[in-house]
């Protein structure tokens, strides 16, 4: 794991306003997940699906595995987190808000509830829409853990700022993320490992959000060609990915000379306009934030909770579906008829 190189004054990596920044109990129980009115989901190809969507617990993937491709549409992995609690002031959904404003990529979890009380996991995103909070568990727990289990995560990174990097924002990024990423600072910018280089001009659902402090934006992949030269195809749940043209500090936007740094956070989609989430981390001008490619730099390696797969490109759900319906729509074979007997012209 590629650890922060320690400046003179001990401290790893750029410095922050550790001394300023408030610790705060937040919480949220494990949501169901919703159906809607048609099972269906019509794809960007005309194709209607049914398919598992978001909430509830994904037992089989998790930050490391392979997001593209998968038999589902915008999977979260490990646990979808919301808090369904109403308050006597505020909004209704006031408390899930909250939920998602303060919680922070690397932020430890412990369940309060249920078979798993006092088992702890991590914060690996922030999904906008259904406006979840995830959480990566061992596998054991996953198994073990039931809708509606409580938990609480000790928010720690609301407010970061880098003193040496004022160009550079920071979102939804806590200091323990920061400190084990292996960002290095050189010539008076931030070096910062990265699995892919993404263009902003295929950035889809999430535009026009006001914030980027409650949620993703989506990698669209239905360019083959676009999706091949960038290696998209090899994207996996917990991926540190850089949008290149990218300025999300009041929300994502188009901008030249700008780069958002960010993590995968849930799976592919076969909707028009959506694909694999980002979650902002980093963002900032290219003159200050400068990605570099590391294969290794993935939730799951950087905090040494199990090794990420290896990457390897796979075609999107609608590519594979195409192919198959290609075959389908070859012309039969013809019937001849021999001495009244059928047979197989081939």
């Amino acid at each position: 794991m590629n650890q922060l190189p320690v400046r003179q004054d001990g401290v790893r990596g750029p410095r922050i306003n550790d001394g300023e920044l408030v610790a705060v109990s937040v919480a949220g129980q494990i949501a169901h997940p919703v159906g809607r009115e048609s099972p269906y989901r019509i794809g960007y190809d005309g194709v209607p699906r049914v398919l598992p969507g978001t909430g509830g617990i994904a037992l089989n993937k998790r930050i490391g595995d392979l997001c593209v491709g998968l038999a589902g549409d915008h999977i979260e992995p490990g646990v979808a987190l919301h808090n369904n609690s109403r308050e006597v002031i505020g909004p209704r959904d006031g408390p899930n808000n909250a939920l998602l404003t303060y919680a922070c990529v690397g932020n430890v979890a412990k369940v309060t509830s249920g078979p798993c009380t006092g088992k702890t996991g991590m914060v690996t995103g922030k999904h906008g829409g259904v406006n979840h909070v995830l959480i990566d568990f061992p596998a054991d727990v996953l198994m073990t853990l039931q809708i509606g289990d409580r938990m609480q995560i000790v928010s720690h990174g609301l407010g970061m700022r880098l003193t040496d990097h004022p160009h550079v924002d920071v979102l939804n990024c806590s200091p323990r993320l920061l400190r084990r990423w292996g960002v290095v600072e050189q010539d008076g910018r931030l070096l910062v490992p990265v699995t892919h280089l993404v263009p902003a001009r295929i950035m889809g659902s999430g535009l026009g959000k006001n914030t980027a402090w409650r949620g993703d934006y989506d990698i669209q992949l239905a360019d083959a060609r676009l999706r091949a030269r960038y290696r998209l195809g090899s994207l996996r749940f917990g991926d540190m990915v850089a949008i290149i043209d990218s300025d999300t500090r009041r929300g994502p936007l188009y901008r030249g000379a700008y780069v958002t740094i960010g993590v995968i956070v849930h799976g592919d989609s076969t909707v028009a306009g959506h694909g694999p989430g980002v979650t902002a981390l980093l963002t900032g001008p290219a003159s200050a934030l400068r990605p570099f490619r590391q294969a290794q730099a993935n939730l799951a390696n950087i905090f040494g909770i199990r090794r990420a797969v290896p990457p390897q490109e796979r075609r999107t759900l609608s590519e594979r579906d195409r192919r198959k319906r290609c075959v389908l729509r070859d012309p039969p074979p013809r019937l001849a008829f021999d001495a009244g007997r059928a047979s197989m012209d081939e």
